[in-house]
């Protein structure tokens, strides 16, 4: 079976930073593209980064515009396992932050979650302010 495993999250005060892991159990996911969305109550989930990783290109990562310069996305293959530090936190970056694995689309990468075939329950970050 299959599992995507969220950790890192918790309060932290504004400008403040964490790093979420996303570890991966069931077959790995070397090749495949993997992604963070969040969702804060009363919003709509949203793309935040996605990093894809091939033997010709290396990793490559894409980021919504709003976290661009503060969040950085990662991977480390070996461990199955994708990571985002996330540095100058804002009270706006409270959410329940997921991590999903592989589109429909070979390695490719998308900001759509319904596009991505695994999903992780989430783990919640709070920025106080």
């Amino acid at each position: 079976q299959v599992q995507l495993v969220e950790s890192g999250g918790g309060l932290v005060q504004a400008g403040g930073s964490l790093r979420l892991s996303c570890a991966a159990s069931g077959r790995t996911f070397s090749s495949a593209a993997m992604a963070w969305f969040r969702q804060a109550a009363g919003k709509e989930r949203e793309f935040v980064a996605a990093i894809t990783w091939s033997t010709w290109s290396s990793a490559r990562t894409y980021y919504t515009d709003s976290v661009k310069g503060r969040f950085t996305i990662s991977r480390e293959n070996t461990k199955n396992t994708v990571y985002l530090q996330i540095n100058s936190l804002k009270p706006e970056d409270t959410a329940v932050y997921y991590c999903a694995a592989e589109t429909g689309y070979g390695s490719r990468w998308s900001s759509a979650l319904n596009d991505y075939t695994y999903r992780g329950q989430g783990t919640q970050v709070t920025v106080s302010s």
